[in-house]
């Protein structure tokens, strides 16, 4: 039997291409969803792109045939715009809501035979469903098992022999084993020894070589566990322009990334100037339109950010001289620029180390669009805890960060390093493990 995937408009807008995720099924759409979609087109954010960007695919296809019918789209499918309205009684539920619209246009189908599914990032929607009998799922494409995130880092059990060559002759050949590029190995003595020993993974020529960069002061910070060793390998790597830091709360991954682009900005003019950028998603009520520049108004938003700066530069400014003060001095001559991740679109950022916190609140599509900004001999960061998400439409599984990392681990241009211990203070440990 045809299987006819019903789609909620917020599927739409996280993923336009959602439309041809479905083989050679029926693909509907309620007319309802057309008219809630036609509220966003205007915004110039992401889901004002999303909007157009369904709304031109619908249109193109109106020329080989009737939406209302049915059109044939180039993957074998079949997409069809449902006009007809519900006029089933659904116990309990507002008729006047979109939601429930949907939901009732879903029953009918199902009650006329049709094998009927109901796909919608909306949580309290598919409870909804499954209440009424109706068949309900996540959209699921872009979707990463969180249990089974690639972490950056493999344990190997080798002979002791092997580990002895690896210190002596700084290089061992991994040819048999299965390794991604730029990943880091513990070496495990096979025999039951205490000898062992760690390294990273050169591509393509399957080669593990020692650590070089993560014993290094860097503006006052150095690693205190073996994860923030890796980490640091990684941002202080030029030869690595994509790296992503997943951990929780005070695992150090904002810090050491701050750290790690003042180094190579600064220090060693590797890079122009470093962008730091935030998706501007407030955690709990938002607090509305805020006065003044746009730098006033990203100054709530960017605050962690501004913390970590002025932390450093307190510990690493002239005698006499505040962290805040010389922020302000970076800030005034370009070198250090605080940017939403909403004015990166269309941009070509050359040379600059780029640092994307909380990119866990970004969608796939998001993530690809701030990527691809990326011009010739820049560095692209990104950080975020995919358990702390205040996007209402992402998970920890569906998030642009974790789709990344899984994503690029088999890429030579990518490194990727999950943190686990908390380093921020007795509390924060505490607090992000019974919490």
């Amino acid at each position: 039997m045809e299987k006819i995937f019903l789609l909620d408009t917020n599927v739409l807008l996280h993923n336009p291409q959602a439309l041809t995720a479905f083989g050679d099924n029926r693909v509907v759409i309620p007319i309802a969803a057309l008219e809630e979609l036609d509220q966003f087109k205007k915004l110039n954010d992401e889901k004002g792109k999303s909007a157009r960007t369904v709304s031109r695919f619908i249109d193109s296809l109106r020329g080989k045939g009737s939406t209302a019918q049915g059109v044939k789209m180039e993957n074998g499918g079949t997409l069809q715009i449902m006009v007809e309205t519900a006029d089933i009684h659904l116990p309990g539920l507002n008729p006047a809501k979109v939601d429930n619209q949907i939901l009732g246009l879903a029953l009918v189908i199902q009650q006329r035979g049709g094998n009927v599914r109901l796909v919608t990032k909306d949580v309290n929607m598919r409870v909804k469903a499954d209440a009424l009998g109706i068949k309900a799922e996540d959209f699921e494409k872009n979707k990463v098992k969180i249990e089974e995130l690639y972490s950056g880092v493999t344990k190997l059990t080798v002979p002791a022999d092997d580990i002895n060559r690896f210190v002596t002759e700084k290089r061992l050949t991994l040819n048999q084993q299965e390794v991604y590029p730029n990943q880091f190995v513990i070496l495990k003595d096979s025999g039951g020894g205490s000898t062992s020993a760690v390294g990273k993974v050169l591509w393509p020529e399957r080669i593990l070589v020692p650590l070089q960069n993560c014993e290094q002061d860097v503006w006052g910070v150095t690693a205190k566990n073996l994860q923030q060793k890796f980490a640091l390998e990684l941002l202080l790597d030029d030869r690595i322009p994509l790296v992503t830091l997943v951990g929780p709360a005070g695992t150090g991954k904002t810090l050491l990334a701050v750290a790690a682009s003042l180094r190579k900005t600064l220090d060693e003019k590797a890079y122009r100037k470093v962008l730091f950028s935030r998706p501007v998603i407030p955690l709990g009520r938002d607090i509305g339109f805020l006065p003044g520049t746009k730098e006033e108004k990203l100054s709530p938003w960017m605050q962690p950010i501004f913390d970590n700066l002025e932390f450093l530069m307190d510990h690493n400014g002239e005698s006499g001289e505040t962290g805040e003060g010389t922020l302000r001095y970076m800030l005034e001559a370009g070198k250090i620029v605080l940017e939403a991740v909403t004015y990166i679109r269309g941009r070509t950022l050359p040379k600059q180390y780029i640092v994307i916190d909380e990119a866990q609140n970004l969608t796939p599509h998001e993530v690809k669009t701030i990527v691809s900004r990326a011009g010739d001999e820049s560095k692209v960061v990104l950080t975020g805890d995919p358990y702390q998400i205040d996007n209402p439409y992402l998970d920890s599984n569906s998030n642009g960060l974790t789709y990344l990392v899984e994503l690029f681990k088999q890429q030579t241009l990518a490194g990727h390093i999950t943190l686990y211990k908390s380093e921020r203070s007795a509390l924060a440990a505490l607090a992000a493990k019974i919490l």
